[in-house]
């Protein structure tokens, strides 16, 4: 079962995605909060696997407790779920640590799928976000530089898994890819990782973007 916690200060909202999610066999709504510091508290009591995270709400905010669910031991992929989708918010979410960026009028059928490859450690963003993020590594220099710099420091094989990362790709696709095995590119992925200073894939999905060595 993926273990999903529903962070939106809109009850109805609460409501519906647990009728949505609870349509699937697989897919369990473990738990629920209002506002940013009880999400991460319900993080901390639940254990799930996804969480789906509003960004405007009273108290703490979400790229708040995005921050904060990050810097938990073995933290959960924490996706976006929101009407705001404007460059500034996917920037920052990403930054922040999310695993994905959603607009809450993403179709039913398709968040019930997105929450399973979240879960599978994916990448997940809308076509809105997605092309908000290769246009914002065009701009902004300053991001530019540093994302050149930092993969400076890696060999020429971590720099192809780097391209496959911002091309939201599994371990078992670059694996077939590169013609390597899953291992090895988990091992690439791990020191990588390390490397960049990323909390997880989709940050170094976002530098590979900036840096330009990611496959548009």
């Amino acid at each position: 079962m993926v273990r999903v916690v529903v962070v939106d200060d809109e009850p109805m909202v609460c409501v519906f995605l647990r009728t949505i999610l609870g349509s699937a066999e697989d897919i369990e709504v473990v738990d629920e909060a209002h506002d940013g510091a009880a999400g991460v508290e319900a993080v901390q009591r639940s254990r799930p696997d996804v969480v789906l995270m509003d960004l405007r709400m009273p108290g703490v905010d979400g790229l708040t407790a995005i921050e904060r669910i990050g810097k938990l031991p073995d933290p959960p992929a924490v996706v976006v779920l929101t009407t705001f989708d404007a460059d500034h918010y996917v920037m920052r979410a990403l930054r922040a640590g999310a695993a994905g960026f959603l607009v809450k009028s993403t179709p039913p059928e398709d968040l019930i799928g997105l929450v399973r490859v979240a879960a599978e450690g994916h990448t997940v963003l809308s076509a809105a976000a997605a092309r908000r993020l290769v246009a914002a590594s065009t701009d902004g220099l300053s991001a530019r530089d540093r994302a050149r710099k930092l993969v400076e420091a890696l060999t020429e094989r971590e720099v192809e898994v780097l391209a496959c990362l911002g091309e939201g790709m599994s371990n078992a696709q670059i694996a077939s890819r590169l013609y390597l095995s899953e291992a090895t590119i988990k091992g690439y992925v791990s020191r990588m990782l390390d490397k960049l200073e990323c909390r997880n894939r989709t940050q170094a999905g976002l530098i590979a973007h900036e840096a330009g060595v990611a496959h548009p």
